[in-house]
């Protein structure tokens, strides 16, 4: 095992605080990047422990003062002053380390905010808006730790991001309805001519499936153009970024397997489903190689 930078070592526990909090809420995000090397993957645990903040503060505790106290800190963080936090003094090394975007920080904010005081989107363009500010902008977070030239990547990687957030949009239609959150277009449902209780379930009307399955195409769209990018990921990091996209875009497959059970319940990968997956990642990154050659 290689030996860590100095200030990596220096704060080793408040990025284990950071890893833990990866491991604990996201196996499948923890599954992907672990496998880095060990200053990118703390890093992305750090801007993952940030997210998670973030999204907790809005969905679990309901705190959209503890959401504006978190703006605040990360406008101190980027005027140079470290809250006094494992989370904040781990992000400053990252900060020190990779050539990070502050703005899109502020833009994942932004996007919680908008769930905060939540507002079902009309078009499908509000939608992606809104995936972008929630998910997009974690792409271009972490994007740092996964490439040189991060600049040149910023397309595809918003793609990834806004692909897995229609992932988990589709994955938890019945959870987010017993929530109060119907995500999914007004427009879109009128045109498939679908009530907001029709998406109430457990049974999901023919109107219904037509309507997951134009987002799930939409969804897919975007995951190949994601995979573009591939080649210019550094060849350290394709198989986490390979593995986070493809174990992302299973979750799909396996609600159009079970027969769109997502009203009623969250689908998930299986232990031996994401060994299938995992092991397509090492035949396409294998193929990557041999065209590199």
């Amino acid at each position: 095992m290689t030996k860590l930078m100095p200030k990596f070592e220096q704060h080793r526990t408040d990025f284990a605080y950071c890893q833990a909090i990866t491991k604990r809420s996201s196996s499948a995000f923890y599954t992907a990047f672990s496998q880095l090397p060990r200053e990118r993957a703390w890093s992305i645990y750090a801007v993952y422990a940030f997210c998670r903040t973030a999204d907790d503060l809005v969905d679990v505790d309901h705190d959209i003062d503890g959401l504006m106290a978190l703006r605040q800190s990360l406008t101190a963080f980027a005027n140079g002053h470290v809250p006094d936090h494992p989370m904040w003094r781990a992000l400053a090394v990252v900060f020190e380390t990779y050539d990070m975007n502050l703005d899109v920080f502020f833009d994942m904010l932004t996007g919680q905010e908008q769930d905060a005081t939540f507002k079902q989107p009309q078009t499908q363009q509000a939608l992606e808006d809104y995936c972008y500010y929630v998910a997009g902008s974690v792409g271009l977070m972490i994007l740092p730790m996964l490439a040189t030239n991060p600049q040149s990547l910023v397309k595809p990687a918003v793609e990834l991001g806004i692909a897995m957030q229609l992932t988990n949009i589709l994955r938890d239609v019945g959870e987010d309805y017993q929530r109060g959150r119907i995500y999914l277009p007004s427009k879109l449902l009128a045109h498939y001519q679908l009530n907001p209780t029709d998406l109430h379930g457990p049974i999901p009307s023919a109107n219904f499936i037509r309507l997951w399955e134009h987002e799930a195409q939409i969804a897919m769209n975007k995951y190949e153009a994601a995979l573009t990018m591939m080649p210019q990921i550094d060849p350290v990091a394709r198989p986490s970024l390979l593995a986070a996209t493809l174990l992302y875009r299973e979750l799909l497959l396996i609600a159009r397997e079970q027969h769109y059970p997502i009203l009623s319940q969250r689908v998930f990968l299986t232990d031996e489903r994401k060994t299938q997956v995992l092991n397509q990642v090492s035949a396409k990154v294998h193929e990557l190689a041999l065209k590199e050659a």
